[in-house]
């Protein structure tokens, strides 16, 4: 989801697990009771359970047709259809509305070092099934799941389905009636991922002698404080991460260069780093730009996302908004401050972030929209999945 919202197209999950937590937290308040949602609830010979599992996948289904009607552009039907009675109704019922059309994606597991890393990612990343359960109880809870799905599980053969299948998390992909450039591009996305828990390190160049004076745009050096923050940096960096492997990459631009210069680490230069050419204003102060372009300068400050001319703090506001999931009217208002390192690091059911701010002063380069309430970015933050239950609402 996060990948397509990020091509800008207006993207919402519905997952029939958090419907079903929805609808059991209200029972529970009704009834007092408590609703058992562990391994044996998915069995097929629990034939109740069966009979509610279905009906959500189904009322989670026409959730989604109905937002698609709405104006909606990709909804994922997040449930288990790994039957080809299930996959049947699906596509019976979107076959009555004009203008969707269905994918469906299979992911198939028989690697045991796939399987226990997915399992190990499952109950350590804050899965709602299993929060009030120990690690090894999910765990076994988990498996237990697993072989009720397996019980019953039928591999796409159905050949006029259009469908992606993935096997052991990329090591063999196959295709089928894949057609088109939004389709494509999630199956790009798809062939390219991975379980292997990482975390990825943002920072500014140290303070330059342009941040110093107010300049935009240009090549210039590190500022003394910058050259500061610069020395410092490898030390915070290996408090981290230990001797854990790294990759530097840094935009070829001087100040960037200059503040990765004592990480003893593999660098790369990359331009797409870059800040862009800021044309005309390269080299001016926002006062002079202001005095000299006031309509432009209003402009820009109106809308950052579509007219500023771009620095390292937009580009890595760009990522920082991609982890998080933020969206685009936030995204040229986000501040990331200088001689601060972030550290993201992505999960299945969110991104958790840390800041390390080093003790060495800086100017604050930050710009607020003019007259509006700035989007609210906590110091440590775990951002969470969209879920879309009865209400519509967000868990996040």
């Amino acid at each position: 989801m996060r990948y397509l919202k990020w091509l800008e197209y207006d993207v919402r999950v519905f997952n029939v697990g958090q419907l079903r937590r929805s609808r059991a937290m209200q029972k529970a308040a009704q009834s007092g009771k408590r609703e058992d949602h562990t391994a044996s609830y998915f069995s097929h010979e629990n034939t109740e359970a069966t009979r509610l599992r279905d009906k959500l996948a189904e009322d989670s289904l026409e959730m989604l047709i109905q937002w698609l009607k709405d104006g909606g552009n990709v909804g994922i039907h997040d449930a288990t259809n790994s039957t080809r009675s299930r996959r049947a109704k699906i596509e019976q019922r979107v076959a009555k509305e004009k203008g969707i059309v269905v994918i469906f994606l299979e992911s198939v597991c028989d690697d045991p070092a796939v399987i226990a890393a997915n399992v190990a990612l499952k109950v350590s990343s804050g899965d709602p099934d299993y929060k009030d359960m120990s690690r090894e109880d999910a765990k076994r809870d988990f498996l237990r799941r697993i072989k009720q799905y397996e019980s019953v599980y039928e591999t796409i053969t159905e050949p006029h389905l259009s469908y992606l299948r993935i096997i052991n998390v990329g090591n063999q992909v196959t295709l089928c009636h894949i057609h088109g450039y939004l389709q494509s591009r999630i199956a790009f996305y798809l062939m390219n991922l991975h379980l292997k828990p990482r975390s990825i390190f943002f920072s500014r160049h140290g303070e330059s002698q342009f941040n110093v004076d107010g300049l935009i745009g240009g090549d210039s050096s590190l500022s003394s404080r910058g050259a500061t923050y610069a020395e410092a940096l490898p030390d915070l960096i290996k408090d981290n991460i230990g001797d854990a492997p790294l990759t530097v990459w840094t935009s070829t631009l001087q100040r960037t260069i200059q503040t990765a210069r004592y990480l003893a680490y593999t660098k790369l230069t990359w331009k797409s780093l870059d800040e862009l050419d800021a044309g005309v204003c390269d080299g001016m102060t926002y006062e002079e730009i202001e005095q000299a372009y006031p309509e432009d300068f209003a402009n820009r400050d109106e809308d950052k996302f579509n007219y500023r001319y771009r620095g390292h703090q937009a580009i890595l506001r760009c990522l920082y908004a991609y982890f998080h999931n933020l969206p685009h009217a936030d995204l040229p208002y986000i501040k990331i401050p200088l001689h601060t390192v972030i550290k993201l690091t992505p999960k299945a059911y969110g991104c958790d972030e840390e800041r390390y701010t080093l003790p060495i002063g800086a100017v604050d380069t930050h710009r607020p929209k003019p007259g509006a309430v700035q989007p609210q970015v906590p110091v440590s933050s775990s951002t969470g999945r969209e879920y879309y239950a009865d209400t519509g609402d967000r868990n996040e």
